[in-house]
């Protein structure tokens, strides 16, 4: 295993769409594969729907849990605005996992804030390379709303430097122990998820 450089993982999104429970499954699957991992969440009102982020770290040694502007590998989007938000934290050659599902937090709905005119495309315009789906209708057709975190990440899973099955595994194992009848239908969002990425 080669694990000499730090690989950068932002997730964001809105309360309630599982951001901080895939950045727990993403740094447990890191763990697992032998690395030192650091992660921060940061939540503004999660619960009442706010803007969630959360940084996964992991390499050899990793000594900050906080991703700094600029060095991000991966942004997983749960939400396109706030996708437009974080995407100047990608490095060159970044990528970005965007769920086209608009939801619009709090300071949308009160006025404080405008929601941007297309913000996948505006990602897009900035060079960065953009994958792009509807998690939240596949998460539906598969018909548990909450699949989303699995469906993206089985949708950044190639883009990992461990094995995506690994990630894979992280995930139904933690449903084997708590909800074993959630298996099935986590394996079929995950892959996907997968599915989605390649073709988008």
């Amino acid at each position: 295993m080669s694990n000499q450089i730090t690989t950068n993982i932002l997730v964001s999104g809105i309360g309630g769409q599982g951001v901080m429970t895939a950045a727990e499954i993403l740094s447990q699957a890191a763990l697992f594969q032998g690395y030192d991992v650091k992660k921060t969440e940061v939540a503004g009102m999660a619960q009442r729907g706010g803007v969630v982020t959360s940084h996964v770290r992991f390499g050899e040694q990793v000594l900050s849990p906080a991703i700094p502007p600029g060095e991000a590998d991966i942004l997983v989007g749960f939400e396109p605005a706030e996708a437009l938000r974080w995407c100047s934290h990608l490095k060159p050659g970044g990528v970005a996992m965007v769920n086209r599902l608009r939801q619009e937090p709090p300071v949308v709905t009160l006025g404080l804030y405008d929601y941007p005119d297309e913000p996948v495309e505006q990602i897009r315009q900035a060079g960065i390379d953009v994958h792009a789906f509807d998690a939240g209708a596949i998460a539906r057709e598969l018909g548990n709303a909450k699949l989303v975190n699995t469906v993206m990440l089985g949708a950044i899973s190639k883009y990992l430097p461990f094995p995506g099955d690994a990630l894979k595994d992280a995930i139904l194992d933690r449903f084997r122990a708590n909800k074993p009848k959630l298996v099935g239908i986590n394996e079929k969002a995950f892959e996907a998820g997968r599915d989605a990425e390649a073709n988008n």
